[in-house]
């Protein structure tokens, strides 16, 4: 009976090892590091950002300066002056934050410039990625970079140089 239950468990855990997933890791920092044209294309990012980041400063400077006036003048002010100039405030920082919206929103412009940009990129990457796993017989790859609990794997499961040889770069 012993031995039955031991050819059992035996058996089981053969299959289970049979069955075992294969794992890979990319590691999606390394490779954007390497392709030049993601560099190109955060530094076009970043210049578009600071010029739409300027343009947001002006206009919450503007507002800034029309609530120090407000403040300076306000005890002069009728009560419809002081109104109108309240108004007027309170239009300069909806102006500032509608731009702030319209750039960086979800929908804003910057969202509209990484997929434009960064869209192509990434879509060679994932496909190069997609067919070194299939060629292989990955039922997962990892990416490395974004995996915050990983502890610790084997640098012989990190794919990350032939992805970059299947997409024209070498290391």
């Amino acid at each position: 009976m012993k031995r039955c239950i031991f050819s059992a468990l035996l058996l089981i855990a053969c299959m289970a090892t049979a069955m075992a997933q294969k794992f890979a890791l990319v590691d999606m920092e390394f490779i954007s590091r390497q392709i030049p044209a993601f560099s190109q294309a955060n530094q076009q990012m970043e210049a578009l950002s600071k010029e739409w980041q300027k343009q947001i400063d002006a206009k919450a400077d503007e507002a800034k300066k029309l609530y120090e006036e407000y403040q300076n003048t306000a005890d002069k002010l009728t009560a419809a002056q002081r109104t109108a100039k309240e108004e007027a405030i309170v239009a300069k920082e909806k102006e500032a934050a509608e731009l702030r919206q319209q750039y960086f929103g979800p929908q804003g412009e910057m969202m509209k410039k990484q997929k434009e940009l960064l869209g192509p990129l990434q879509d060679n990457v994932y496909n190069a990625i997609k067919a070194i796993a299939t060629e292989k017989g990955y039922d997962a790859v990892i990416d490395r970079a974004s995996a915050q609990s990983m502890i610790f794997a084997s640098p012989r499961i990190d794919i990350s140089n032939e992805v970059l040889a299947r997409l024209g770069y070498s290391n």
